[in-house]
């Protein structure tokens, strides 16, 4: 288990390898496009594309599998022990497929960042410069409300001496005076 999970990791980290090499140039895709392809189906110049750079899921997976498999049987005759086993395999073109996706997310949000990166730098001023003038806005609100509030207990002071009658006057009421 061991083995596999190390292999599993070395081989997300090949396919990231392998993924970021593509991008840079794909000389070698380019090679067997002209071996293997007619001049009017061969790709055109201007084209990135190659064995795992902008590939469908379906032709990756093929790529892949058929570089391990290339890799093993070169193994088998170099090496006689039994290393490549089908568990290895598996993990090797699992983790490679990974490591192309992880490193295809990388390269994307690196150029979204890129090209946001003034957009996002105007919409955090202009929302900082809108958290100004809410706090400020909250500020005249509460200065407001604080002063309505001391006119109405003042009022209500007022209304409360008004109603209340003296004593003498609750007297005479009664009919005591």
């Amino acid at each position: 288990m061991t083995l596999e999970l190390i292999i599993f990791i070395a081989s997300i980290l090949f396919g990231i390898l392998l993924y970021w090499r593509e991008s840079q140039g794909n000389g070698v895709y380019r090679f067997f496009n002209k071996l293997f392809n007619a001049k009017e189906l061969q790709m055109p110049a201007t084209s990135k594309k190659g064995f795992v750079y902008q590939q469908s899921l379906l032709l990756r997976i093929v790529f892949i599998t058929s570089l391990f498999l290339v890799g093993i049987v070169i193994a088998r005759f170099l090496i006689p022990i039994d290393i490549a086993t089908i568990s290895l395999f598996a993990s090797m073109i699992v983790g490679t497929l990974v490591g192309t996706y992880i490193a295809n997310f990388v390269f994307k949000s690196g150029e979204v960042i890129d090209e946001k990166s003034e957009s996002i730098e105007d919409v955090f001023h202009e929302t900082i410069e809108k958290g100004k003038d809410f706090m400020e806005d909250l500020k005249e609100k509460g200065e407001k409300s604080f002063h309505k509030t001391e006119d109405k207990i003042e009022e209500i002071k007022e209304d409360v001496k008004a109603e209340t009658k003296s004593a003498r006057d609750r007297l005479k009421d009664k009919g005591l005076m």
